[in-house]
């Protein structure tokens, strides 16, 4: 039978090593990294994923030394002493038939610390600390450390090093005039601004030898004003290649930019084009990456001639064994990156350990496992949401009977809606997958039943875990039955029509997705790569420095919106933190009124009547969409365990448990946990 993705599957002749396919696990940074006690765990998470097939994995950045820390005492090797702690990450990886590299990451202006340095002392608008200019023995110092850097990985094991020059970085921002305002041999010109990243290649080069991996990760899209042009992306590039790159791995975005970049609304494979624009333009196989997570988008990005190879980070969190899947040509058994970032940046931009929304093993995989049971106990799960699925799943994998209820017609409880949401259609993806292994585990699953105590009672079950979610919370305000009044559920899930002028009370996260499924003329199309760009104001034809469209974003709306909350406080605020400003972003661009402060006043036929401090407003619209916040649905669980007299086998999860945190993330990784114990 012929190989599935022939194209992600060929190897690739580095000429002194060959990969076995042209997946690159991209750097993540988990916080394993941080603490010399956690390589064990980061050795098991690389291991795991090795064992999983990809061809060949970075790890997180590493500072080459203090001044390019991330932060105080983040992940670090500049002395033998740290030798050892790596061996146990590239010992596991090639006993589990892999290759691995490490990335050098040194950060610059962005180091979040008072120690960090930059070419000249401009400080970054996501940094409090203004960075300490390098004297000219400094920068000198810094490549050495490089250098240095890379010997010491290639002693640890590493089967070689990606020099990080993109993303905003120290080399970044030696590189383009917006953060390099030398006038010594490091500055000015374009080529003494590039020599930083040059001497370093060149060193690294001659510090590890030829039989070693050396990628570059190449900035070739900046999206900043003050970037760099396309014939100074080409130029280097080819540079880079001479001076010993091995592969050239393509970076998208500074990390200051106001474009996003890596979030679920970037279309699929949204940038492979500007990895296209330099093919066939130097010697070494190039990396495209960002928003690539299925084997079919892979394996499509290189046969159209967009890269050599494709990097996939997120994607590898949400299922180690990605690969593995693929050539079995099981895709459809692929747990996918869904894009959200909640648990995966926003814990690490929170200095928390990185795991995944759907899969909460990621990073735990020696605290969080799912063996055997030793007593096959009968297991009803009541709500059939992202906690039931979730947790069905992992009963059933271990050996339980299990039956998944649900009183409606369909898998996915509040991710129904959700994969409506423009910007969100990747849930549809998570519903797959659940659908499929529940039915692979043997799962008895009755959707359109209405479960009580006396149906769970008759069924003989051991275990009775309720994860029937929320129910929407209606405020007391006048007029609230009025017929221009709907829920966020009337529009997601019944398809309610909506007039031209809308009021959205509560700015939460449910508040901001009625926005923007309101604000798009046909919600259900999903933007294509083209329509992407143009909102967001990025230009292929590259006529600016740094990539950005002469015009800017071009957002629009399909209403007249106002976004509503009761709290004196910016709107959004309890977004993630990765992803908030996208949100907001586009709220403005497409001049959604968001106003804070509000009180309710009334609901009649004029329209929804406020006051916003001692201003009382009429805000003349034909629909009032209520996003006010949720209560839980345990009323079952509460009869249940007053029946029985005990609630030792009665488990609440997700939603039903406590609304305050509805959240996807919260109940997988509730369900899972509870049920690994069962």
């Amino acid at each position: 039978m012929a190989t599935p993705y022939s194209h992600l599957f060929a190897s690739l002749d580095l000429g002194f090593t060959t990969l076995k396919n042209r997946a690159l696990m991209g750097s993540m940074h988990t916080g394993l990294e941080d603490s010399k006690s956690d390589f064990e765990k980061l050795a098991v998470y690389f291991a795991e994923r090795a064992a999983g097939g990809v061809g060949l994995m970075v790890t997180g950045g590493i500072a080459p030394n203090r001044a390019g820390w991330l932060a105080p005492f983040a992940g670090k090797l500049s002395k033998s002493s740290e030798v050892a702690r790596h061996q146990l990450v590239t010992d596991a990886v090639h006993d589990n038939d892999g290759k691995i590299c490490m990335q050098i990451l040194h950060s610059g202006r962005y180091g979040y610390h008072p120690m960090c340095v930059a070419p000249s002392p401009v400080r970054s608008p996501i940094s409090p600390f203004k960075p300490r200019e390098l004297s000219a023995s400094g920068v000198d110092k810094q490549i050495d450390a490089f250098a240095r850097c890379a010997k010491l990985a290639q002693d640890a094991g590493y089967d070689g090093v990606e020099v990080m020059g993109s993303e905003g970085y120290l080399i970044n921002q030696f590189i383009v005039e917006r953060t390099n305002q030398r006038t010594d041999q490091w500055g000015g010109s374009f080529e003494n601004r590039c020599r930083f990243p040059l001497e370093i290649v060149q060193r690294v080069r001659e510090a590890v030898g030829p039989d070693f991996i050396v990628i570059y990760r190449l900035s070739m899209l900046d999206l900043v004003d003050g970037g760099n042009t396309w014939e100074e992306v080409e130029m280097l590039a080819r540079k880079i290649a001479a001076a010993g790159a091995t592969l050239i791995n393509t970076g998208i975005g500074w990390h200051e930019a106001r474009i996003p970049t890596i979030g679920t609304m970037v279309p699929r494979a949204g940038f492979s084009w500007v990895t296209k624009r330099l093919m066939g333009k130097v010697d070494v196989p190039l990396i495209t990456t960002n928003r690539i997570n299925t084997p079919e988008v892979a394996d499509k990005v290189i046969a159209d001639g967009h890269a050599d190879m494709v990097s996939m980070a997120r994607p590898f969190l949400a299922d180690s064994h990605f690969m593995a899947k693929a050539a079995e040509d099981r895709g459809d058994r692929i747990n996918t990156c869904i894009a959200c970032n909640q648990a995966c940046l926003d814990h690490t931009f929170s200095k928390k350990r990185a795991s995944c929304l759907v899969n909460p093993r990621a990073c735990y995989e020696t605290e969080l496992n799912y063996e055997p049971t030793d007593t096959r106990k009968r297991v009803a799960v009541v709500g059939a949401g992202p906690g039931g699925m979730a947790t069905a799943h992992v009963a059933a994998m271990r050996g339980h009977d299990v039956v998944l209820f649900d009183r409606a017609q369909e898998l996915g409880g509040q991710f129904n809606m959700a994969k409506r949401v423009p910007g969100k259609e990747e849930f549809y993806e998570t519903l797959r997958y659940f659908t499929n292994v529940l039915a692979d585990e043997g799962v008895d699953i009755r959707l359109g039943t209405n479960v009580d105590v006396a149906m769970l009672e008759e069924g003989g079950f051991d275990e009775v875990v309720v994860s029937t979610g929320v129910t929407p919370r209606i405020p007391g305000i006048e007029g609230i039955e009025h017929d221009k009044v709907l829920s966020y559920i009337d529009v997601l899930r019944h398809s309610a029509k909506v007039g031209k002028r809308v009021a959205i009370i509560g700015a939460g996260g449910i508040g901001f997705d009625i926005a923007e499924f309101l604000a798009h003329e046909d919600p259900d199309d999903a933007a294509s790569t083209e329509e992407f760009l143009r909102e967001w104001g990025v230009d292929k034809t590259y006529r600016e420095a740094g990539g950005l469209h002469p015009e800017g974003s071009q957002h629009h709306s399909a209403r007249d919106l106002y976004l509503l909350q009761r709290k004196d406080a910016k709107l959004g605020k309890g977004l993630g933190k990765t992803t908030g400003w996208i949100h907001r972003l586009a709220m403005s661009g497409r001049k959604v009124r968001m106003i804070g402060g509000v009180q309710y006043k009334k609901i009649d036929d004029a329209g929804l009547h406020i006051s916003v401090g001692e201003t009382d407003r009429l805000l003349e619209v034909d629909n009032v969409i209520i996003c006010a916040g949720q209560e839980s649905l345990r009323s079952l669980a509460d009869d249940l365990i007053d029946h029985r007299g005990n609630d030792e086998h009665v488990h609440v999860i997700g939603g039903a448990e406590r609304a305050a945190e509805l959240d996807a993330k919260y109940a997988i990784r509730e369900g899972s946990l509870l049920a690994a114990k069962l």
